[in-house]
């Protein structure tokens, strides 16, 4: 049996890369809502930081997603 390393090391690099990138993502989509909360109590609307928000949720369950799709494709 013999072990492609370069593959390895590169499906390893391309899903920290991701990893990274929506954990990141979904901070942010925690960040914008944890702003709503702070401009009602100061009595200010905080609508783009909750557009924001929601964008950053839906492209993570977007990627969640397109990972489940070529989970089941391959099989």
């Amino acid at each position: 049996m013999k072990i492609d390393w370069a593959a390895l090391g590169s499906v390893f690099g391309v899903s920290l890369v991701v990893t990274v990138g929506l954990v990141a993502l979904f901070t942010l989509g925690i960040k914008g809502l944890a702003r709503r909360e702070q401009a009602a109590a100061q009595g200010d609307s905080a609508a783009l930081a909750v557009t924001g928000a929601y964008v950053c949720f839906a492209a993570c369950a977007a990627a969640v997603a397109y990972g489940m799709y070529l989970i089941v494709a391959k099989a």
